[in-house]
């Protein structure tokens, strides 16, 4: 038996676009009419690939999350792979019973009662009437919906749907799971809920195919990604990797849908390169790996992380006081800057972070073209013992604070451990350590 639950291989889909509605029997009859008299056929419609060579595997057990922005072709490669939509190319092929929750009520006849689109879509699946009505309990627990049931799901709200059908898809035991973006409509309860039922199936050994904008998701409970940009795959592998690749291509995109600033030649030119930049503190290269990205107008000449002593840090212990030091070259003049830093844990998560904007009484001056600044941030280590990376970054307020612009962002600067030391009070059961006040008051005896 192979070990490949899912294979796709060189697949595209082309649609033909027509600009006028005459044109579809213009194509029809025309280019028979024009061969036959010796003439080239003339071409009445343009192409448009939704998806366009697109090769990858899943293994059996493996949860693989696709993304890509609106339109990269994400949702038809799902319908391709579920059966929905014929490829104009390519090869399919797919070993298992496939549940699928792709648009918004696929799979369901309006009319249909909740209680009889079980039944149907159970036999879609290739269920025998007596495995649905073992299953049926369990779809309805989870599900939620009470007396709506055994109404026509044409009444159901959009949460209605999505709670019906992910009842219905997680409880078929099916051997491979599609998910496009649905469990984003449910409300937050039931998306926690789905979470853990996504997570017991994976552990029950089902494929999984991901689709989501919640890159914090994908990130955790992927074990490869799927990067489609305008129909073609641009990457497929590690889940940090490559959404880290797409965040960053992400946040310069806003840049330009923002109308950012673009740096002259002059101005590039000039911006002092980090290794040649002095400085009377001791400078150590930024982490190996380390991930750079932003518009040009601001440079990050170099990146400290300082323990209690102003040491360069390796390792801090929780409590104790650190300090982030940058040095940053203005290239353009920047009215509304933004200073920003983030802890991450080595899945990719920012555990604890922060952004100059969030303090209003923070001195934050605008920045001169051609001058250099000195940034420090100071704080106090509140990290469970583990191993961290730092993000460091410079923005620039857009929209009264709504959107920000990517000046310069440093991924990965630096790597250092948190630690409890040798006080056992300090151990918790959290990323995150929280000053509280715990108090017990007795009220009676029953």
């Amino acid at each position: 038996m192979t070990d490949i639950a899912i294979r796709v291989s060189n697949l595209s889909k082309c649609y033909l676009i027509y600009n006028q509605p005459q044109d579809r029997l213009k194509q029809t009859l025309y280019p028979r009419f024009q061969r036959l008299t010796g003439r080239a056929p003339k071409q009445y419609y343009r192409e448009f690939w939704a998806v366009r060579n697109v090769s990858f595997e899943v293994k059996k057990g493996e949860t693989v999350g696709i993304i890509g922005c609106n339109g990269s072709g994400k949702s038809t490669l799902l319908q391709m792979i579920c059966g929905t939509l014929y490829p104009s190319s390519g090869d399919i092929q797919v070993n298992g019973r496939v549940a699928a929750l792709l648009e918004l009520g696929a799979g369901f006849n309006p009319e249909f009662s909740g209680r009889e689109n079980i039944f149907a879509n159970g036999a879609i699946l290739g269920l025998t009437k007596e495995e649905i009505e073992l299953r049926y309990d369990d779809i309805v627990a989870f599900a939620e919906i009470g007396f709506f049931i055994d109404q026509p799901v044409k009444t159901y709200s959009s949460g209605m749907y999505v709670r019906l059908a992910f009842a219905i898809a997680a409880n078929m035991e099916p051997s491979i799971l599609i998910i496009d973006e649905a469990l984003a409509v449910g409300d937050l309860a039931f998306q926690a809920k789905c979470m853990g039922r996504l997570r017991d199936l994976m552990d029950a050994g089902t494929t999984i195919l991901f689709v989501s904008h919640d890159m914090g998701s994908v990130r955790n409970i992927c074990k490869k990604v799927l990067w489609l940009k305008e129909g073609q795959a641009i990457d497929f592998g590690d889940p940090a990797e490559i959404v880290g690749a797409y965040v960053r291509e992400m946040n310069l995109e806003i840049n330009k849908n923002t109308g950012a600033y673009t740096i002259p030649v002059e101005i590039a030119e000039s911006v002092v390169q980090p290794e040649t930049h002095s400085t009377e503190h001791e400078q150590i290269p930024l982490a190996e790996g380390h991930k750079r990205y932003g518009d040009g107008r601001v440079s990050i000449l170099d990146v400290a992380l300082l323990n209690k002593n102003g040491d360069h840090a390796d390792i801090i212990g929780l409590h104790e006081t650190f300090k982030i030091r940058m040095t940053i070259q203005a290239n353009a003049d920047i009215e509304h800057p933004v200073i920003g830093y983030s802890f991450l844990d080595l899945k990719g998560n920012q555990v604890v972070g922060a952004l100059s904007s969030n303090f209003p009484d923070g001195d934050v001056p605008q920045l001169v073209k051609g001058e250099t600044y000195r940034i420090e941030i100071n704080g106090k280590n509140s990290l469970a013992q583990g191993a961290y990376t730092l993000n460091v970054g410079i923005e620039n307020i857009v929209q009264l604070n709504l959107v920000h612009q990517f000046l310069e962002v440093i991924e990965s600067a630096r790597i250092f451990r948190s630690i409890f030391g040798s006080q056992t009070e300090n151990i918790f059961p959290a990323m995150v350590w929280q000053e509280v006040d715990f108090k017990v008051h007795k009220i009676g005896v029953n």
